[in-house]
Order: C-alpha cells, then structure tokens, then sequence
C-alpha cells in the first residue's frame, strides 16, 4: 500500500503537495470513484486516473503467461465479486491482461506493465494470430469447417476467413487474427457446434505448452522479442 500523492508524485505527474491539489480538487480517481481523502491508500490493483486518464508508476518490466482456469475474469475489479486472473499472480508489481478471455474460456493469458508490448500484440495492423482449440459434444461436419473458413455473421460483424483444422471428431483446432468479444464462441454458435469446451493454445509465436491449469510462468527473452 502506498499514499496516493505520493503514487501521483512517484508516476511523475507533479509534486506531493499538487497531487494533494488534484485530489481536494476532485482530479484523481481510484477505479473510477473520484478521492477526495488525502491520506487514502492505494493497493497494487487499483486503477488510478489524474484528469480521466491513466498513470501507472515506473517499474521494472514484467512479461507473465498463465493458464488462465474456468471460472476466472480478466478484469481486475468485477461488479460481481467473481474470482479475477489476478488473484493467481503473486508477484509484487502491477500489471493487467493484455486483450481478454471470458470468464469460460480457459488457457493462454499473457500480462504485463509494459503498454508498448501489450500494443504491439493488440494492435489490429500487426494481425497476430491466436489458436483455440474447441470441444464439442457432437460430430463436426464438414459443412460446418467451410463456413467457419470462409467467416461467418456473428451479429454486427462478418468474421474474416479462419484457419480451421478438425483434430479429432468432436475437437477443432480454430486459428484467428481478430479479437473481438468471444469471437469464437460466437462463431461456433453461429454454424451450430455446441461448445463444451474452449482453450486458447497460442497466441503469435507463444505458446501455452505444458504449464498447468492455474499456473503462470515469466516469458522468455525469445518470446518477448519474437512474439509476432
């Protein structure tokens, strides 16, 4: 825990003295409620905002992959006191999920501090790939592989054309350069496959590999710089 003007202070913004300014003044919010204690503490997770924008203090670079378990958000405060990615990572600094994985979607998750690196594999210009891999209960046929290839309506959006692959009767392996809001679940649903089960295995040139449901790890050198 750390004073907040002292965070402010600490991020660069102004001195002690003008955070306490900005905060009496009501210019400082903590997960969006504006502060106007001067004494208030801020935990590792908070989301602080000066003038409705973010400031996120120097540290040292972090770069972590998790396999992220069934039943887990990827906000770090929910309205619904779910149980959040972050809880899994013990490890004194702040970070964030770079992109999002539904609450049960489990697998690849990566996090960091480092907005440049969490840009560059956002970024829809940079087109990095991410694989799932799809369970389901009943026979896949090949009707259904096609219309997941050639992009399918999922509501206000004409998915591009996928990478599909059938690993098994009722396993598919689904290969997307997009990210929007539980894309793949949506195109599942659209061609009808019922899905049981969704995982992502990779994303660019990272993959999960064998890391444990629940488990994190720190990225490679390699990994950070070759990502894409």
């Amino acid at each position: 825990m750390e004073r907040l003007n002292k965070y402010i202070a600490s991020c660069g913004i102004c001195s002690r003295r003008k955070a306490d300014e900005l905060i009496l003044n009501g210019k400082v919010t903590i997960n969006d409620e504006i502060i106007r204690e001067l004494g208030k503490q801020v935990a590792l997770d908070d989301v602080i905002k000066v003038d409705g924008k973010v400031i996120i203090k120097e540290e040292k670079k972090v770069y972590i992959m998790l396999n992220k378990p069934r039943g887990y958000v990827t906000t770090s405060h929910d309205q619904f006191n779910r149980k959040s990615v972050l809880d899994l990572i013990n490890e004194d600094v702040r970070i964030y999920p770079i992109g999002r994985l539904d609450m049960y979607t489990e697998g690849l998750l990566l996090l960091t501090n480092d907005g440049e690196f969490s840009n560059k594999i956002m970024h829809p210009r940079n087109k990095i790939e991410k694989t799932y891999i799809v369970t389901t209960d009943t026979k896949i046929s090949v009707e259904q592989i096609e219309k997941l290839k050639n992009g399918v309506n999922i509501g206000s959006y004409i998915t591009k054309p996928a990478k599909v692959k059938l690993i098994k009767n009722d396993t598919l392996e689904i290969i997307i350069s997009e990210g929007k809001n539980r894309q793949v679940r949506k195109m599942c649903e659209v061609v009808g496959i019922n899905l049981l089960n969704l995982r992502r295995v990779k994303i660019g040139n990272i993959k999960l590999g064998n890391l444990q449901s629940g488990k994190y790890r720190y990225l490679t050198d390699e990994e950070k710089e070759n990502v894409i």
